[in-house]
């Protein structure tokens, strides 16, 4: 039993030391990573770490609402738990390249009477004079949902309602008004996001992914109600198909959908945009309805230092722009990151011109 005991004990320090060697292996790549490129795009803001840019024009100003990444302590995982965010702030420009406004606490989670953690990704809408933040948060049970906050400023402070958005689940909300008025809320994760553990609107608490020769999971999208606090019908999901009219596979990560989906509309066209999580670009899909189908396109951000890449699209002063977030800032840290933007170039064909943040 001694010589049993002395060989585990053997076996968990070679574990525990590779471990190590692999972590600074990692950490060492990452800082060369960081020195051998340079940012084309400055952060927006520096005094805090932000992520996962939401962007819209309200009366004439431009307002972005990120995630408020902070440093946890909590170790790197595969679950994401130490994207362990506790509240949103908003930033806002009068002009691109002019002064940015950090406005303070916008929502804490303090205040969600549902919340448990992780508040990821939000976005934000406004009708009738009224501003709505959609937020994803972990309840009591840790299983992820979709909120809605609301305010008579698009800075907040925003109340939020005291339960989540009925029918919603998963995480990254984005919310589309479209020439009509009718706002659609997209939305959909894997791996962290959970969205493979839902199954016919239910959650089943285990994880279920298709096999590699089968269509990947798709994204969720929904219409609001005129209360632009629930949900107007079923939630929906949306096909994304290669140009032969096939669906995306799951073994397919250069194409297939893993989080933030985003839209924009120029002319009669819908770009679907979103990020490949593991392959770590932003692509886009187009097509001619907002709830799809959306047919695959390219590539509108190759990846960025740190592990994620989240974005949105938005129009300002007559010219597209792309925002996006890095880890270069913090140095590598793929849990604090910084919000960036670039102008974005619609081709005369309809395609988006690749953008590369980086200058090696």
């Amino acid at each position: 039993m001694k010589i049993t005991k002395s060989i585990i004990l053997a076996v968990l320090v070679t574990l525990s030391s590779n471990a190590c060697a692999v972590k600074q292996s990692e950490e060492a790549s990452t800082k060369k990573e960081v020195d051998n490129y340079k940012s084309k795009h400055a952060a927006l803001v520096d005094h805090i770490y932000t992520a996962d840019p939401s962007a819209h024009v309200f009366n004439d100003k431009l307002y972005i609402y990120p995630s408020h990444d902070i440093d946890s302590g909590i170790p790197t995982n595969d679950n994401a738990d130490h994207f362990a965010m506790r509240d949103y702030r908003v930033l806002s420009m009068e002009k691109v390249g002019g002064n940015v406004t950090e406005h303070g606490v916008a929502l804490s989670i303090e205040d969600i009477p549902w919340a448990g953690r992780q508040l990821w990704a939000p976005d934000a809408a406004t009708k009738n004079g009224k501003f709505y933040l959609y937020f994803p948060a972990k309840n009591k049970d840790d299983v992820f949902y979709l909120g809605v906050a609301i305010s008579d400023s698009p800075t907040g402070p925003f109340k939020a309602q005291p339960e989540p958005i009925k029918g919603s689940f998963s995480i990254d909300p984005s919310v589309y008004e479209d020439d009509d008025g009718s706002h659609y809320i997209y939305f959909g994760g894997i791996w962290g996001g959970q969205l493979q553990r839902w199954e016919n609107g239910k959650y089943t608490g285990k994880d279920n992914y298709p096999a590699d020769n089968e269509p990947a999971l798709r994204p969720r999208v929904a219409k609001l109600s005129d209360d632009m606090l629930s949900l107007d019908g079923d939630v929906k999901e949306i096909e994304i198909l290669d140009k032969s009219g096939s669906p995306i596979l799951h073994g397919d990560n250069d194409r297939r959908f893993f989080e933030a989906a985003w839209i924009h509309k120029v002319g009669a066209t819908y770009y679907f945009s979103y990020s490949t999580g593991d392959t770590h670009k932003i692509v886009y899909a187009t097509g001619d309805n907002p709830m799809g189908p959306f047919t695959y396109q390219g590539v509108v951000l190759n990846p960025v230092i740190g592990w994620t890449n989240h974005h949105s699209i938005t129009e300002f002063d007559g010219k597209w722009y792309l925002f996006y977030h890095d880890s270069t800032l913090s140095g590598g840290k793929t849990h604090l990151r910084s919000v960036k933007m670039a102008e974005l170039e619609h081709l005369p064909d309809g395609t988006i011109k690749t953008i590369d943040a980086y200058e090696q």
